[in-house]
Order: C-alpha cells, then sequence, then structure tokens
C-alpha cells in the first residue's frame, strides 16, 4: 500500500521559502551551532539526532524556548527505563507562568477568541486573561487549595475554562475536565477516581441551535463528590449561582498579578482519561514539565506555530485535544475556541469560524473532512481562507480522498495547502507522527514521526519493519508519557496498558506502516485487530474504501472468533438518506472493498443498522461490539456511561441472540 507512493509525486511539497523561514529548520540550525545537532540532511537527519541523542536533543529544546527553571535540573534524563523514566531532576518550573508569558510582550493583542452558536469572535486580551488567572489562583488559595490538590471543570469550551486550567496550574494544582454533554454517570466514573476539592461547573450549554440545562445534573455531581470544599458558578445561560455556589464572576474580579508557585519537573499538571469503554476510564497522569516540553516541541516546531499565528481546533474539554490547543498560549499564538455543534447551522460551519477568525493553523477531524466532502461543501470558494496555511485532522486516520478533497479545493491558492493528518493519544497528549512543515505531503500518509519519538513498527517477535504492517512502538522515552495512572499505586495498570506485550518498550495498540521514504500510514487499532486466514487487517483500510461510496454515510467491521473455530467479519452499514442495502449495493460494496484492497478484505455479511455507536469522544466502538456479538452481556461488554447512543448497542445484542 505504501511503497508505491514513493514513486509518486508528492500531493504537496514545500517551497524553499517555506523550508527557509520554517521555525523547525531555524531550530535545526541553531541546534547544530550549539549542540551538535547535523546542519545538513533536513528533517530525516535532525529526526535522526533527535532520537540517538535523546538527552541533548530536549536539552535544546528547553533552551530554544527558553524554557525557565525556577531551580535548574541536575540532568536531563535520569532513569532511562519505560515505565519509569525521570525527567529533568532537581527542576522546578510552573507551567501557567510559560503559558502566560506572552502578556509581557503584547498585552492588548488576544489571547482567546472565543466563538459560540450565538455570537462571533470575542477576544480576551493576554492581559485581561493573566489578570483572571491572577485573581482566581488568588482565591483557590484562599479556599485552600495546595499543590497536589484535584481542581475540576464541568465546562465547555469557553474561556472560563482555559483561564480555570491555568489558575489551576498556577498554584501548583491538578486540573481536570469533563464536557457538559457527559451524563452524570460519566462525570463521576472519571472525577469520583481523583476526589476534587473544587469544582467549576456552568448552568448548561448550547449545542445545535438549542440550550441544554444542566442544574439537575451538577446538583447530582456536588451530591456523589464528598471531597468537595467548593462549586463555582458559570452562568453560561444566565442563571443566578446555586445555593452554597460561589459565583465565577466575584472570584475573577481582582486586579492581581498570577503568583506561580514553583513545582518539580514532575509534578502532575492535569489527569486525562482513556475512553472507559470496557470499565473505568483509566485516570491518566501528565507532568508540568513533561507538558510543556512536548508542547512547545509539538505546537512550537511541527505546527510552526509563533504570536501571528491564529490556532483553531475543533474539540471539547473532554478531550485531549482541548489541552493540546490550550497549549498553543506557550508559543504566543491566539487560540481560537469554539463551543458548539460542529455543523450547525450547516456543515460548513467549521471552515465559517476559520474566516470570522483569521485562522492559520485550521485542526479538525478526518470525519468531518469526510463529511464536508460528502455534503459538497467548498471551503476555499465559499469563504476567505487565504490566511490558513495548513488544514490538520486527528481522531481517525484521514482516509486518501480526504486528502485529494482537501488539496482540490485549495488548489487554486498559491502554494497549495499543507495537510497534517496526525495520530497520537490521550495517553501522551501528544502526536507519535504527524506535521512537518518541511516535508512532502504524500496521500494517506502522515509526513513523518515526531522529533524524540523513536517510532518504530514491529513483528510479534519485536523485530522492526519497514513497509510492512506491525504494531507501532515507541522505544524511548518521551517527556509527556504518563507519571501514573490515578489509584494505580503498584503501576501494575499502567504497566499491563502498555508494557505487557514488549518489556521495557511502549506499545500504543495501533498497526503502522513505516514507509521507505519515512511518512507512516495508520491502519487501525491492533486489539480490534481483523485476522483472516493468518493475515492481519486494519479496519481503517476498509473504512477508507467503503466510506467512499456515497450511499454510505458511515460502516463499522469487526472480526468474530466463533466457538467452532470459524471467523465471522460482519460489515455493519449506517446508510444515506434515501438508500436501501438491496444485492445491488451489496455487489458494489463488496466490489470496491475487492478492487481496492483485496479478496481477504471483502466482510462475510454486509448488515444494516440504524447508526454507529461511537465513544463520547467519536471512536467508533469496535471491540465492545465484537464483545456483544460473542455473547457478553451488555453490562460487561461496554461501560454506557463511555458510549455517545447506548440504545444502537440493542441492535447487536439482539443480532447475537438470533445467530446459531
Amino acid at each position: 500500500m505504501s511503497s508505491s507512493s514513493a514513486n509518486t509525486p508528492p500531493l504537496w511539497q514545500p517551497d524553499r521559502r517555506t523550508v527557509e523561514s520554517a521555525r523547525i529548520t531555524r531550530f535545526q540550525t541553531w541546534a547544530a551551532a550549539h549542540h551538535g545537532a547535523p546542519a545538513h540532511g533536513g528533517y530525516p537527519a535532525l529526526h535522526r539526532w533527535s532520537v540517538d541523542e535523546l538527552d541533548t536533543f530536549w536539552q535544546a529544546v528547553a533552551a530554544w524556548f527558553d524554557v525557565r527553571f525556577t531551580t535548574p535540573p541536575t540532568q536531563v534524563l535520569g532513569t532511562r527505563r519505560m515505565p519509569g523514566a525521570t525527567w529533568f531532576p532537581g527542576a522546578t518550573l510552573n507551567y501557567a507562568e510559560h503559558a502566560l508569558r506572552t502578556a509581557a510582550d503584547r498585552p492588548a493583542e488576544p489571547a482567546l477568541l472565543h466563538v459560540d452558536e450565538t455570537h462571533g469572535p470575542a477576544p480576551v486580551t493576554w492581559a485581561e486573561l493573566r489578570r483572571q488567572v491572577g485573581s482566581l489562583s488568588a482565591a483557590l488559595r484562599d479556599l485552600g487549595v495546595r499543590p497536589g490538590d484535584r481542581v475540576s471543570g464541568y465546562l465547555p469550551n469557553v474561556p472560563q475554562a482555559v483561564v480555570a486550567l491555568l489558575a489551576t496550574a498556577t498554584v501548583g494544582a491538578v486540573w481536570t475536565s469533563c464536557a457538559p454533554d457527559f451524563g452524570a454517570r460519566s462525570v463521576l466514573d472519571r472525577f469520583q477516581q481523583v476526589e476534587p476539592v473544587v469544582l467549576f461547573t456552568v448552568d448548561g450549554y448550547r449545542y445545535g441551535g438549542k440550550e441544554h440545562d444542566r442544574t439537575d445534573t451538577v446538583a447530582e455531581l456536588r451530591a456523589q463528590l464528598p471531597t468537595l470544599r467548593a462549586v463555582v458558578h458559570v452562568p453560561l445561560l444566565g442563571t443566578p449561582a446555586p445555593d452554597g455556589a460561589l459565583a465565577w464572576a466575584d472570584l475573577t474580579a481582582d486586579d492581581t498579578a498570577p503568583d506561580f508557585t514553583p513545582v518539580p519537573f514532575d509534578h502532575p499538571l492535569w489527569v486525562l482519561y482513556s475512553s472507559g469503554t470496557t470499565g473505568l476510564p483509566k485516570a491518566i497522569v501528565q507532568s508540568q514539565g513533561g507538558i510543556l516540553l512536548e508542547h512547545y516541541k509539538q505546537l512550537g516546531l511541527h505546527c510552526d506555530l509563533g504570536p501571528d499565528d491564529r490556532f483553531f481546533w475543533y474539540t471539547s474539554t473532554g478531550w485531549m485535544m482541548w489541552n493540546f490547543l490550550v497549549s498553543g498560549l506557550l508559543t504566543g499564538t491566539t487560540i481560537v475556541l469554539h463551543d458548539g455543534s460542529p455543523g450547525h447551522p450547516d456543515t460548513g460551519a467549521q471552515w465559517r469560524i476559520a474566516e470570522r477568525t483569521g485562522a492559520t493553523f485550521f485542526g479538525t477531524s478526518a470525519a468531518y473532512v469526510m463529511a464536508c466532502r460528502k455534503a459538497d461543501v467548498h471551503p476555499a470558494r465559499d469563504h476567505d481562507l487565504s490566511r490558513v496555511r495548513c488544514v490538520a485532522t486527528t481522531g481517525s486516520p484521514l482516509p486518501p480522498d480526504g486528502f485529494r478533497w482537501l488539496h482540490d479545493e485549495f488548489a487554486d491558492r498559491d502554494g497549495g495547502l499543507w495537510i497534517a493528518s496526525v495520530s497520537g493519544g490521550t495517553d501522551v497528549c501528544s502526536c507519535f507522527a504527524g506535521a512537518v512543515p518541511t516535508l512532502p505531503v504524500h496521500i494517506g500518509e502522515l509526513q513523518a514521526p515526531g522529533l524524540g519519538t523513536d517510532l518504530q513498527a514491529w513483528d510479534p517477535q519485536g523485530r522492526p519493519l519497514l513497509d510492512e504492517v506491525g504494531e507501532l512502538v515507541v522505544t524511548r522515552p518521551m517527556p509527556s508519557m504518563p507519571l501514573y495512572f490515578w489509584n494505580d499505586p503498584d503501576g501494575h495498570r499502567y504497566h499491563d496498558s502498555y508494557f505487557d506485550t514488549y518489556p521495557g518498550v511502549w506499545r500504543h495498540g495501533d498497526w503502522i506502516t513505516l514507509t521507505p521514504h519515512g511518512s507512516v500510514v495508520i491502519h487501525g487499532r491492533s486489539d480490534s485487530t481483523l485476522n483472516r486466514q493468518g493475515v492481519r487487517m486494519g479496519s481503517a483500510d476498509i473504512y477508507e474504501a467503503v466510506e467512499r461510496l456515497p450511499e454510505i454515510k458511515e460502516s463499522l467491521v469487526v472480526g468474530v472468533e466463533q466457538a467452532d473455530g470459524g471467523y465471522w467479519m460482519p460489515l455493519f452499514v449506517h446508510l444515506a438518506p434515501g438508500t436501501a442495502l438491496d444485492d445491488r449495493l451489496r455487489s458494489l460494496v463488496k466490489r470496491t472493498i475487492r478492487e481496492n484492497l483485496s479478496p481477504r478484505h471483502v466482510p462475510d455479511e454486509i448488515i444494516e443498522v440504524p447508526a454507529v455507536p461511537h465513544t463520547l469522544t467519536g471512536k467508533r466502538l469496535e471491540v465492545p461490539v465484537k464483545r456483544l456479538l460473542q455473547g457478553t452481556p451488555l453490562d460487561r461488554a461496554v461501560n454506557p456511561g463511555s458510549v455517545d447512543r447506548v440504545d444502537l448497542l440493542h441492535f447487536y445484542v439482539e443480532l447475537a441472540a438470533r445467530r446459531p
């Protein structure tokens, strides 16, 4: 699949000016002069050096971005083993101090641009952001919040969420958040694990042109979180603070400079959560220093962001991409906060926001790109997107047709469009592979592994593969890898999540191919592997082939081992309106898969479903559906609180009961 692209012209190629002006090029030149990095050979040489000389590379990143250590480190990397690597031992610093330091140079410029379904871009200046963080952090201290305490947010993607996160980090407390479209059980499955002392919450939210009241849910959260010392009410829908709650306006009214508490490099910054589809979500703890360095590298070098940029990524506070978006502040970038439906009032809504905010880096999901393609949206024709220099996608692999559609839509612009399909995970709150502004873009491929990331594809025996499908592994530590999981005192759950297959090596759970020219192809999750006649196949390849058909809105494929030793591979399809699953369409789907992939990829059955179930962050529920089809009871196959529509799962329960 991948090797053929080596002889195919790239879809996009950066011109000389783009390469020379890229921050990653300037970093390489500087690192060559000061830290022994290769002066020539471009990105491949820089990447090789970054993993071979891991300590020196991260020391260079800290120096290039002027990381301000209150106490200097004794070394870069202490213990190197995984899990348990120790970074910059002895160092102290504060993430929020770095996120707010642009306020000194550009106080009147916007740090945040807030857009929702009722109003256009509303700016929050750097000076105002710093003032609110100073006032709120002082209020948190007055409430008794101390370093290590957990502070939680039940908030949408609004400026108050950013202020609350930064105020929490300022005092050395630990932030954690859920979006208000999560139900009470889903939130409690997360927050009860970490026992927060403060809860920031809205009275409701707007989505799809409607207001959604959350007062009853908030009351239940307050009743079920006995560790809370304070609740802070954010009146998004204009209601007064309920009894016993503090008003947001009162806590953020003072003109107070932030007092940043220096904390150890490995002090917890925030807790993120896995999807939790088959049990309690994993509570993933990441460090102030590790996130600071990883996000400086990812946003400042790979995304090429700086003070003149405006950074938009459609996300919610329940997804790691929100934390990643907030870290755009580290580079002095204005970040765009969109609170609302991605498709309201129509499918082209996100492009309209990019136009209104002057976004230069536009991030979205692969699913949104494909939805725009099917809805005949024409972003560059219908909107002024002249400032957008990169469109980035994540959440799932961007299919080749998505690359082609984006390229064609922006074909008339000078220099074309940099398309960055990226892949990483909540586990590291970053990307393993993706955007590189100085490299070409090939259809269906991520440009390259990230700097400092020793990304490899391994076979089951732990042998590296090139141009073959293998397990995504990382063989050397990254600073943003989890410190630990909350309530996992012996590290057993953490170890089993990533290190039980290849001891001492991170196994992420994706199938990938590393191509001969250095790019990466993602094939889907290896924990939901399709295995026909001993041949491993990725579900993402099937989705890409099937969903280019206009009749198919979305699909889901699983491979089910049968009790008699057989193997059943059904393909579930959610049809476009007005489409029937007749013999013609079944034949078309099978022929499309056979011609684009192989006869082995053709499913045993094609079954219509009312819709495809997802996690709350939009991932298809392959493993739970497989378990249901194997006869696992619903309450054991999936955590209902982690699913967008639990009712859709009853279809698979009933199907399993009907099958012989």
